[in-house]
């Protein structure tokens, strides 16, 4: 088994767990569900953000801790200071270090949140519009063409908007017409090698009226400037910043930075 694989059957088991305990309906009388939702689609394409949809990490299966003491809060409001267009939030607890709980938290923060998560079921759809979320994560590796356009249904029917991540040229056959945006992740999830070459060859063959957003791998303001002038409208980064002693300061830094090297450009 790869480690998507055990990802997707332990989530399996989580899902039937707490749906076994918190029903649909109890979800739907959360606070958070009755409250309009955010575009990312639209954040993305304001010009006084920087099209980085900063992400709050704190482990993951390949590098083990990457930082569990920065606060949550303190990270997610300089990244909405400095200019992110959304932020990113890891809800997997067992291999990411994440919870439900820290999408609540971060809804201090007036951007979009994307709910980052094996979405395997339409319940963690209701979960994500239950805790604050206006953007879910649908990674086609994990999914059937045929339950990526259901579930797009459910999430546009509860005001939420679809990130379709793709890898590589097969999965380019998941998206549809309804999809809000799609995602190029540079990280091969069955054996976590990156390069963002994977985004550079995949660009021209997702369709132009989608915006694409290039994931992983992304380190330096250059690589965004390339990835701009191939074509991409957003960049969820997360590491890059996560792995500082303060990640509030590497934000800023870097968006200091990108401004300089568009500027210049």
């Amino acid at each position: 088994m790869t480690i998507l694989d055990t990802i997707v059957a332990q989530k399996k088991i989580e899902v039937a767990n707490r749906q076994a305990i918190t029903t649909i309906a109890q979800l739907e009388q959360a606070a958070f569900f009755k409250l309009p939702t955010l575009s990312l689609k639209s954040s993305l394409a304001d010009k006084n953000r920087t099209g980085i949809i900063a992400e709050f990490k704190r482990k993951s299966p390949s590098k083990g801790i990457i930082n569990d003491t920065s606060s949550l809060q303190a990270v997610t409001q300089a990244y909405t200071q400095f200019g992110a267009s959304g932020i990113s939030v890891l809800t997997d607890e067992l291999f990411f270090g994440g919870r439900l709980s820290d999408l609540e938290d971060a809804t201090i923060n007036k951007v979009p949140l994307l709910r980052k998560d094996f979405m395997i079921s339409e319940y963690q759809i209701v979960e994500a519009k239950a805790s604050g979320a206006s953007v879910i994560l649908l990674i086609a590796a994990c999914l059937s063409p045929k339950q990526v356009r259901d579930m797009t249904s459910v999430a546009h029917d509860l005001g939420l908007e679809v990130l379709l991540e793709i890898h590589n040229e097969e999965e380019l056959g998941h998206i549809n017409e309804a999809i809000d945006l799609v995602g190029v992740n540079n990280r091969n999830l069955k054996n976590f090698e990156v390069s963002i070459d994977i985004s550079l060859n995949l660009i021209n063959q997702i369709p132009s009226s989608i915006p694409a957003i290039a994931e992983s791998g992304i380190d330096n303001p250059n690589t965004i400037v390339t990835l701009q002038k191939a074509g991409f409208t957003g960049f969820l980064i997360g590491e890059r910043f996560m792995k500082e002693t303060d990640p509030t300061i590497a934000f800023a830094n870097f968006v200091t930075e990108l401004k300089l090297k568009q500027n210049a450009g």
